[in-house]
């Protein structure tokens, strides 16, 4: 038994490692192009295109739980007391949350059941807004296809993250402010108690965060004790650049490698509604981040980037790389993920109860 094993190892290695080396490939086409967020979007672009391709890749599911905290410790770094000020400014941007999270899904909803005539569990959980891995646990134990879930909120991520770019840059003209206006942080800039610091929030921040029930934990737990850090200026300083580099190549690289074994004759159609429906998410979210701009006098860039169903590190990073308030953003990403999380599944038996099958 252990041969067979040893060499099932192997294998999977090799094919991780060689995603890691095209996500990189990718990161750095993507920096040479000047790309916002070039380290992350490049490698999910590259990654995903080899991965339908029927490249022999696998993704790196074991390493991204190291790397994601490390975002999380980013994240944290930019937090300051001016911006603890602002928080109770932010009420009526959460109020409106919750019906652009109705909103959003019931459009999402229509797409995949009315167009895509999927069965209602399977369409109901492919539309709700939250983390890929809750809705796909969550999907699969009410009776969902769990490949179809899985494909739309890949497929979810990307869209948002690739369009939210677009709009950035064509739209309301913003760029990335990434590490060639200066931001870069050398390995050697930080003193020992840096280090220390910084580890510990990473270190402590998962466990701490997961026990006291956080929404993606892995990345609010180390945001929060090193916003706190930062704060009381324990530690003035954001995580190494090139620690972070390899974060978002491991981050872009899970992302891409999320389309293994989707080959394009069969899921085509699949893509085709997932695209749909990312696009029908992201008008949804126009409308209300307007709404909410002109309402709070909370800038566009960052209402537009607060209601963008992506992930909460994929978006927080482009905030940070566009130059806008991760805390605001990130929040607000974590207060929808709280909320589809907490009432998904509790609000399809309700649904089921008081609906028709054919609904």
């Amino acid at each position: 038994m252990r041969a067979p094993l040893a060499i099932f190892d192997a294998v999977r290695f090799w094919r991780t490692l060689l995603a890691l080396a095209l996500g990189t490939a990718s990161g750095f086409v993507a920096w040479k192009l000047h790309m916002p967020l070039p380290w992350m979007l490049g490698p999910l672009i590259g990654v995903t295109v080899a991965s339908l391709g029927g490249a022999p890749l696998n993704g790196p599911d074991k390493i991204r739980p190291v790397t994601i905290p490390v975002i999380g410790v980013l994240l944290g770094s930019s937090i300051t007391p001016a911006i603890l000020d602002a928080v109770m400014h932010w009420s009526l941007t959460v109020i409106l949350l919750i019906p652009f999270l109705i909103s959003a899904a019931a459009v999402s909803y229509v797409v995949y059941r009315r167009i895509g005539g999927y069965d209602r569990t399977t369409a109901y959980f492919c539309a709700m807004p939250g983390g890929l891995n809750d809705m796909l646990i969550m999907g699969a134990a009410a009776g969902g296809i769990e490949r179809k879930i899985a494909l739309a909120h890949a497929l979810r991520i990307f869209c948002v993250i690739v369009f939210v770019v677009l709009f950035f840059g064509l739209v309301l003209g913003v760029t990335s402010t990434g590490a060639r206006n200066g931001n870069w942080v050398s390995l050697s800039a930080l003193a020992p108690l840096d280090w220390l610091v910084l580890g510990a929030c990473a270190a402590i921040g998962v466990p701490l965060g997961t026990r006291i029930h956080l929404p993606a934990a892995p990345v609010f737990g180390p945001m929060i004790l090193s916003g706190l850090a930062h704060v009381t200026e324990l530690v003035t300083i954001a995580p190494p650049s090139v620690i972070v580099i390899i974060a978002q190549i491991v981050i872009g690289t899970t992302v891409g490698c999320r389309f293994l074994g989707a080959e394009l004759r069969e899921v085509g159609r699949d893509m085709g509604l997932g695209l749909l429906s990312s696009l029908a998410m992201l008008m949804v979210a126009v409308v209300f981040a307007f709404l909410v701009s002109n309402l709070t006098g909370v800038h566009l860039t960052q209402t537009f980037l607060a209601y963008s169903p992506g992930g909460l590190a994929e978006m927080s990073l482009l905030s940070l790389a566009m130059g806008q308030d991760v805390a605001y953003v990130s929040v607000m990403h974590v207060v929808r993920l709280t909320v589809v999380i907490g009432a998904a599944a509790s609000l399809f038996r309700l649904l089921s109860r008081t609906t028709r099958p054919e609904d």
